[in-house]
């Protein structure tokens, strides 16, 4: 069983996956980067526990980070728990993503995991987005090649901007979206649609301009938190919702590396 970590700027999502790609459990956790790595170790392990998982029954494990402060920490915590330090993505670590024109280790690790763990599910060519503090946006060619993308401030990012700086919008809950519209006289209702819809509207145009280039039959698969509250109002059809992309891809680098 491989013990995997992706740290974002907000969240970071723990999953524990068997090598036939199966998940034990995935869970997620606030992003503190106040906290040392015995505290993280703790805090994992009280996880480990709720999910009837025995450290004992970890044979690796690997950890994507945005977030540089948090590497230490959390490299300390799974050395604590498992007695063997991590892979880290980046670090001379063979992902196996073919990237135009410069190497993989220069992308974001949650690029490179969110990339890999689609390749090994879906059909290229296809377009990848990940709804997490900043919403990126991947395209990837017909032959498995990474060609770039896109990153566009993530959503709660625009409503904290709305309600922090305008004196009478107040912070809202983005949960319970289903029925928007997007004219309200409801104050909160306005800024849930702006950003709910918004991002529906922006996830619409932006895989039509991603098609022209890569092609009109790409797959799009969505990932990130608040991928499943915003795919559901996208005029797209056949959109993928994975929220545990990353993880598979964070295995398949692991097993590309231990193997």
């Amino acid at each position: 069983m491989v013990f995997t970590v992706d740290a974002g700027n907000t969240n970071i999502v723990l999953g524990a996956l068997y090598e036939n790609s199966e998940i034990a459990f995935t869970a997620r956790i606030a992003t503190d980067r106040s906290m040392t790595g015995d505290q993280y170790a703790a805090l994992i392990n009280n996880i480990l526990k709720l999910y009837k998982i025995c450290p004992d029954d970890i044979s690796g494990s690997i950890i994507s980070t945005v977030v540089p402060a948090l590497e230490q920490s959390l490299s300390a915590a799974i050395l604590l728990l498992f007695g063997k330090a991590p892979l880290i993505v980046g670090r001379g670590v063979d992902s196996g993503l073919k990237v135009k024109g410069v190497p993989s280790d220069v992308l974001g690790a949650d690029l490179v995991c969110a990339a890999v763990g689609a390749l090994k599910k879906y059909p290229a060519p296809m377009i990848i987005f990940d709804f997490g503090t900043a919403t990126t946006v991947t395209a990837i060619d017909r032959d498995g090649v990474f060609l770039g993308g896109s990153i566009i401030p993530g959503a709660k990012i625009s409503l904290n901007a709305l309600s922090s700086t305008a004196a009478l919008l107040r912070d809202i809950d983005l949960d319970g979206g289903d029925s928007l519209t997007p004219i309200s006289l409801d104050t909160a209702e306005c800024m849930k649609a702006g950003i709910l819809l918004g991002s529906a509207s922006m996830m619409d145009g932006m895989i039509q301009r991603c098609r022209k280039i890569i092609g009109e039959d790409a797959a799009v698969i969505a990932t990130g938190g608040l991928s499943g509250a915003v795919v559901p109002h996208c005029l797209t059809p056949g959109i993928i919702s994975d929220r545990e992309l990353l993880l598979h891809g964070l295995l398949e680098i692991y097993l590309r590396n231990t193997k």
